[in-house]
């Protein structure tokens, strides 16, 4: 049976449990908001919003500044889809299973900017998705965004518009791949510590400036690795 939730709020914490549940969440204006979506149980559950399917759910729309936001999904084939709307908040994104999907995008009409934010994304499991593009025009300063993945055959896409902003990702598994974008101002700062076989890595970082930093060590056999570094002044290099 499919379940579905509708709220408009300041502060939520909702704990779903059982099979394809469906969260919907509406907040246009919550600064300071502590906001906790639990979905514990169970298989093909949605955290709606973007995109989203079954039920014709829509929404994860969380906008304010400075709000505190925990996800935990448990389980397979589950959907995190949404925008959230802020500058300076901490997000706690965990995910256990396989064939997860995490869709998000921070301020990408440039409402709030999107600064100072403090993101972690914490993954167990293999064959999940995940999607992460924060900000929009090298409005994500100073951002530390934190992946720690254990598990084989994920796929992380991420795009980052930043100034003196922070990626790293702690990545145990074999079959991994990682996509990451960084453009914007200056200062980025790229880490990404590996453990696993067969990886695939498309990394680049052309901030206007010339002053990004990054650094990769990826310890197992086979794979295809592709770093691009340059600036707007700079020569465009290719793989």
């Amino acid at each position: 049976m499919n379940k579905y939730f509708y709220y408009s709020l300041f502060f939520i914490s909702f704990v779903a449990v059982a099979s394809d549940n469906e969260i919907y969440v509406s907040q246009t204006s919550g600064n300071s908001s502590a906001i906790d979506l639990e979905q514990i149980a169970g298989s093909g559950n949605i955290i709606g919003g973007l995109n989203s399917v079954a039920g014709t759910l829509t929404a994860l729309g969380l906008t304010g500044n400075s709000q505190t936001i925990d996800i935990n999904q448990i389980g397979s084939t589950n959907k995190f889809l949404g925008d959230i709307v802020a500058d300076s908040y901490t997000g706690f994104f965990e995910f256990s299973g396989s064939s997860n999907t995490f869709t998000m995008q921070t301020d990408p009409t440039n409402t709030y900017s999107a600064d100072t934010s403090d993101v972690n994304v914490q993954v167990t499991g293999g064959s999940n998705t995940f999607t992460l593009n924060q900000a929009t025009s090298a409005i994500a300063s100073t951002l530390d965004l934190d992946w720690i993945i254990n598990g084989s055959n994920n796929t992380v896409t991420s795009n980052i518009n930043y100034d003196l902003g922070t990626n790293y990702m702690d990545i145990d598994g074999s079959d991994n791949t990682i996509n990451f974008t960084g453009s914007g101002y200056q200062g980025g700062y790229f880490y990404l510590d590996h453990t696993g076989g067969s990886r695939t890595f498309n990394i680049t970082q052309a901030s206007a400036l010339d002053n990004d930093w990054l650094k990769v060590i990826s310890n197992g056999s086979n794979g295809t690795v592709c770093i691009i570094q340059n600036d707007a002044d700079g020569t465009t290099t290719s793989c």
